[in-house]
C-alpha cells in the first residue's frame, strides 16, 4: 500500500500501550508506532506506565505513569500490574482534554489498557484495540505448571477450564472496543467468531539497518543456534535443553546456543545446556551482531500472536525455524526462509539440514534477508489508520455519541 497522509486532515490518536521502555514485542511496536506519528508530523499522544513514584513527560505529546509504588502483579520481570493505576483517572482525561483525540488506542487488559479504556466510555471517545498477547495461553500454561505437583488427570482438564475461563474474559474486553486490530489471521478470525465484529490485520514491520548480516563478525566456524526472548514457560524455551540432547544423538557436536533474554527459565537453561552463551538482554548495535552471529534462528514458542523476533533474525540473514501453532508460522516461508515444525523430532531434523548443507544454509540466509526486506513499518501504521478510518465509518452504532469528527485522509482504506 502506498499512501500519505495529509497533516490538517489527520485523525488524533491517543494511544495507550501495555508497555513501552520494556524489551518485547508490544514495547517495540508501540516505540515504532509513535517514530512513525512523528516522522509524519501527526497529532499523537502516548500514555504509558514506568517504575517511578512521579508523573513524566518525556516528550511531546507523551506521558508516563507510574505504577511501580503500588504494583501487586508481575506478568515477568519488568512487565508489572498495577491493581490501583485507576488513581491515574483525573490526571488522564485532564491530558485528553487538551489533546481532544478522535480516537483511542489501547492494547490489551493491562492496568494502561483498563485505564484507556474507562477513560474512552467516561469521555465518549471511541476506542480501538489491537491484540497482542495470548493471555489464555499464558493463563493455561503457567496455572497447569504451578500445579505441577498435582496428577496429569487434574491439571490438564483444570488447565483447559482456566483458558477457556481466560479466554472469554479476554474477548468480553476487546468486545468494547468498536475497531479492532490482531496480528496473524488465526487471531482474527477468534475475535471476530467471539465477538462477531470485523477484525484489520496488524503485522509488524523490522529495522533493516539494525538486524542486518553485514554485522556479523565472528571468526570461528562453529554452528551457532540463536534464540531471542523472553526466558519463560510461555516461549517454550526449555524445548532447547531437548533439542541439544538430540543433536548430540544425531551425531552433531560442533555446535553452540547463543541464547539472548532473561526470564524465570534460565537457570533451568543454564544448569541443562551443555554448550550455552547466556548474554542477557542486548538492545541496539549488540543486538544487531548477536542476530548477524547466528546461524540458524531456533523459536518453539507456540503462544506468540506475531514473532517480532522472527522478523528480526530474518532482517540479520538467519533463517527461522518455527512452530506450526501460534503467529510465527506466518512470517516464516517453508523452506526458503525457514522451516515450519511439528514438533521436537521435526526442529531436530531441520537444524541438523542446515548445519549439515551449508550452500542450503546460505540460499536461506539470502532469502530470509530479502523476505525482511519486502516488510515495512510505514505500511503497517498506514493500514492502522486506514482501519481508524474505515471503523469510524463503519463500526460506531447508530445513535451512539461519538466525538470524532470522522476527517478523511489520503489513506488508502483496508480491503
Amino acid at each position: 500500500m502506498t499512501s500519505s497522509v495529509h497533516v490538517e486532515d489527520a485523525l488524533r490518536v491517543a494511544f495507550f500501550p501495555d508497555s513501552y521502555h520494556e524489551v518485547d514485542g508490544v514495547a517495540n511496536t508501540s516505540r515504532q508506532f509513535e517514530a512513525f506519528a512523528r516522522r509524519r508530523g501527526l497529532p499523537f499522544l502516548v500514555v504509558h506506565g514506568f517504575d517511578s513514584d512521579r508523573l513524566c513527560s518525556s516528550a511531546e505529546g507523551r506521558h508516563a505513569l507510574p505504577r511501580k509504588e503500588f504494583s501487586s502483579f508481575a506478568l515477568d520481570k519488568k512487565h508489572d500490574f498495577d491493581a490501583f493505576f485507576l488513581r491515574h483517572l483525573t490526571q488522564v482525561e485532564h491530558w485528553l482534554h487538551d489533546f481532544n483525540p478522535d480516537i483511542i488506542h489501547v492494547t490489551g487488559p493491562s492496568d494502561v489498557g483498563l485505564l484507556g479504556t474507562l477513560a474512552a466510555h467516561r469521555l465518549k471517545i471511541p476506542l480501538a484495540a489491537s491484540w497482542h498477547t495470548n493471555l489464555h495461553q499464558y493463563a493455561q500454561q503457567r496455572s497447569v505448571g504451578a500445579l505441577s505437583w498435582l496428577p496429569r488427570r487434574v491439571t490438564q482438564p483444570l488447565g483447559h477450564s482456566i483458558r477457556a475461563i481466560s479466554l472469554a474474559v479476554t474477548l468480553r474486553f476487546y468486545h468494547i472496543a468498536q475497531i479492532l486490530y490482531a496480528p496473524n489471521q488465526e487471531l482474527i478470525q477468534l475475535i471476530e467468531k467471539g465477538i462477531r465484529k470485523p477484525c484489520f490485520l496488524m503485522e509488524r514491520g523490522v529495522d533493516t539497518v539494525q538486524f542486518d548480516p553485514a554485522r556479523r563478525d565472528r571468526t570461528d566456524s562453529q554452528f551457532t543456534i540463536g534464540f531471542v526472548g523472553r526466558l519463560t514457560v510461555e516461549t517454550n524455551v526449555s524445548l532447547l535443553v531437548d533439542l541439544e540432547k538430540a543433536l548430540i544423538s544425531a551425531g552433531l557436536t560442533d555446535f553452540r546456543f547463543l541464547i539472548v533474554g532473561q526470564g524465570a527459565e534460565e537457570p533451568y537453561l543454564r544448569s541443562n545446556l551443555q554448550n550455552a552463551e547466556f548474554t542477557g538482554v542486548l538492545t541496539g548495535e549488540s543486538l544487531g551482531r548477536a542476530y548477524a552471529n547466528m546461524d540458524v534462528f531456533v523459536f518453539p514458542s507456540m503462544t506468540d500472536t506475531y514473532g517480532n523476533v522472527v522478523l528480526e533474525a530474518l532482517s540479520a540473514g538467519v533463517p527461522a525455524v518455527v512452530s506450526d501453532q501460534g503467529g510465527p508460522r506466518y512470517i516464516v516461508r517453508q523452506g526458503e526462509s525457514g522451516f515450519i515444525t511439528t514438533g521436537l523430532e521435526d526442529i531436530t531434523h531441520r537444524v541438523l539440514t542446515l548445519a549439515r548443507n551449508p550452500g542450503q544454509l546460505a540460499i536461506m540466509r539470502m532469502a530470509a534477508r530479502q523476505h525482511a526486506l519486502s516488510t515495512s513499518w510505514d505500511k503497517v501504521f498506514e493500514y492502522m489508520y486506514a482501519g481508524y478510518e474505515r471503523g469510524l465509518r463503519t463500526g460506531i452504532p447508530a445513535g451512539k455519541k461519538v466525538r470524532a469528527r470522522r476527517r478523511r485522509t489520503a489513506l488508502t482504506n483496508p480491503a
